[in-house]
């Protein structure tokens, strides 16, 4: 089980300034971007659909049906509506791509924007082409110091921490973070994402008051700019809580995962992707508190919404499926809970591929809770799986080799074969003393 950071892809509206005199589809495009601003969402769709109504009037290819179709598909994408977004972002590229680059930056927030939908649906391959694409076409046409550059590696920055390529994000982070502050001052909205995401690796990498320290910039930024009940509020409270929780300050976590909880069912609805992410930290938070029966049913409400709103194949939803076959194990609830972790294997091969580093993490987690029911030989087998991936990569994780060389040794002391044990315990001592002395 893990405490998931939220970290976010950032898609912007275009501006409806460029198309000069009031008409119809203009007074509905306005209306609309002043309700979604507002965290309005039933009525900015109403005025969207308002506005494409209005644009499909005019010649084909406008640049107004380019700009309403990227709009409303935005927000589709913030009520996790991916499948209905996609279209319309696609039509909205065909757009530009027709009207032969008169309008780049149009075009390029529209590639930022598909982008997002695919990393959101774990199409991690479809998405990196347009954010590098978003990226070279922005750099061209309005600088490499321009706002819009960073939010686009800021994405990409959070593309290569979904896939793994942790080392690949924080140079795009910190690039993000800085182009930012230098054209926008250190107050500004679009800092906050760029402020978790940093956060988010500092974390990963131990860094916990230099996290706090962002974590908590990011929320006052927010705090000081939007409404009380606005999601993106519930986003820093999430990120801020989890690292309480890690810090083992449960009393501080509870109650702000508890109020981002009731912030995304209030502003996105209680079947929102965001709702799981609020689910699943709190039900974290209880489990390092050892308050299990108060868990169990927020990691299975968790992935029943992950299910219904990203898909049976999410990467997501894997890692509902390992949380709640990590509690079962915890509490001795022994219902099949290898079947969790099987499902949760297939979706990540189907995903990352078969020799991936969140492959070995599913192997692992497979393989323990074999040893755990008794189940040895398959244990055996999961576990050495596991340590032939790492062997083939380039990088190996060593508190990930360290790990399955414990569980081996585990194992084996299980089994009566102290040879064996005492073989792995000390390949795990070697790889955790390389790692602390390097």
């Amino acid at each position: 089980m893990r405490r998931y950071i939220v970290w976010s892809f950032i898609l912007p509206l275009l501006s409806s300034a460029a198309f000069g005199q009031a008409t119809g589809w203009d007074s509905a495009i306005a209306a609309a971007q002043r309700a979604y601003s507002q965290g309005q969402y039933s009525e900015a769709e109403s005025q969207f659909v308002q506005a494409e109504k209005a644009a499909e009037t005019l010649p084909p290819m406008d640049p107004r049906l380019g700009m309403t179709l990227n709009n409303l598909a935005e927000l589709y994408v913030r009520e996790a509506r991916y499948k209905e977004a996609e279209p319309l972002f696609q039509h909205a590229l065909e757009i530009w791509e027709h009207n032969g680059g008169t309008e780049p930056a149009d075009e390029a927030t529209t590639l930022n924007n598909l982008a997002a939908v695919y990393a959101y649906q774990g199409r991690y391959s479809k998405a990196e082409p347009l954010y590098r694409r978003c990226v070279a076409l922005r750099e061209q046409r309005m600088g490499p110091q321009h706002p819009e550059v960073a939010l686009t590696l800021n994405n990409l920055g959070a593309l290569y921490w979904e896939m793994g390529r942790i080392e690949e994000v924080e140079p795009l982070y910190r690039r993000a973070l800085a182009i930012k502050e230098t054209t926008l001052g250190p107050n500004d909205l679009s800092l906050a994402p760029s402020l978790n995401n940093l956060a988010a690796l500092y974390i990963r990498q131990g860094k916990y008051a230099e996290a706090e320290s962002l974590y908590q910039r990011s929320l006052s930024i927010r705090q000081a700019t939007l409404r009380p009940d606005h999601p993106d509020l519930a986003n820093s409270l999430n990120n801020l809580a989890a690292l309480y929780g890690r810090e083992g300050r449960f009393a501080d976590a509870e109650p702000m995962y508890r109020r981002a909880i009731s912030i995304a069912e209030k502003s996105l609805g209680p079947s929102h992707p965001e709702v799981a992410t609020g689910l699943t930290n709190l039900a974290e938070l209880y489990c390092s508190d050892k308050k299990y029966s108060e868990a169990e049913p927020l990691y299975r409400r968790a992935l029943s919404i992950r299910e219904k709103a990203l898909g049976p194949d999410h990467p997501d939803v894997a890692q509902s499926l390992d949380n709640l076959a990590g509690l079962l194990l915890l509490i001795s609830r022994q219902v099949n809970v290898e079947l969790l972790y099987l499902r949760a294997l297939e979706i990540r091969k189907k995903v990352f591929g078969p020799d991936s580093s969140p492959v070995v993490l599913s192997l692992n987690n497979l393989g323990v809770a074999y040893a755990k029911e008794e189940k040895f030989a398959e244990s055996e087998r999961t576990l050495n799986a596991a340590l032939a991936i790492l062997a083939k990569q380039s990088k190996q994780n060593p508190a990930t080799l360290a790990t399955l060389y414990s569980n081996l040794s585990n194992l084996y002391q299980h089994c009566g074969n102290s040879k064996k044990s005492q073989k792995m315990a000390e390949k795990a001592r070697m790889v955790r003393d390389q790692k602390s002395s390097s």
